[in-house]
This record gives C-alpha cells, structure tokens and sequence, in this order.
C-alpha cells in the first residue's frame, strides 16, 4: 500500500474553513495528512469543533493527521480539551 501525504497550510482567521477543505480531500490521501499550523496563535472553541470533527472522519478513513509548528499556546489546549493525543506533532 502506497503513502500519499497531503500538507496545508492553516491560516489562523480560517482554521474551520480550511479544515473543511482538508475533509474534502481525505478520499483522495493514503497515509497521513500534515496540517501546518504555524500561522496560529490562538485557536476557538469552533475550531476546536472542526479540529474534533476532522480527527474523527481521518480516524474512520485510516488517515493519520500531523500537526505541524503548532505553538506553545495551542498545543496546551490542545491538550486541556484532549485533543492533543488525536494528531502527531511535528516541529
């Protein structure tokens, strides 16, 4: 079985919109799904709707989901709501 990476850049004033878009593409991608969330300072809780929501529909299509340059701030979140242990991190 093949690997298909797909990365995205994450643009803070449009996380649930891109997650939204980054969906769409989850039939096409074998393998894991990178999400650059350098550009994020801060994250809402609708983005932390979407962020749940695109977990659970990368989990039932077998697609891992990495997190990359996730900042301090967002990571500590990330893990108050237990979300933190749904995606990889990468710096």
């Amino acid at each position: 079985m093949g690997m298909t990476a797909v990365w995205l850049k994450i643009d803070e004033e449009r996380i649930v919109q891109a997650l939204q878009e980054a969906e769409e593409r989850l039939d096409s991608v074998e393998g894991e799904v990178a999400l650059d969330f350098s550009c994020v300072r801060r994250i809402d809780p609708s983005a932390l709707r979407a962020m749940e929501e695109f977990a659970d529909i990368a989990d039932v299509k077998g697609v891992n989901v990495a997190l990359r340059g996730v900042n301090v701030g967002v990571y500590k979140v990330l893990k108050l709501v237990k979300l933190a242990s749904r995606f990889s991190f990468v710096s």
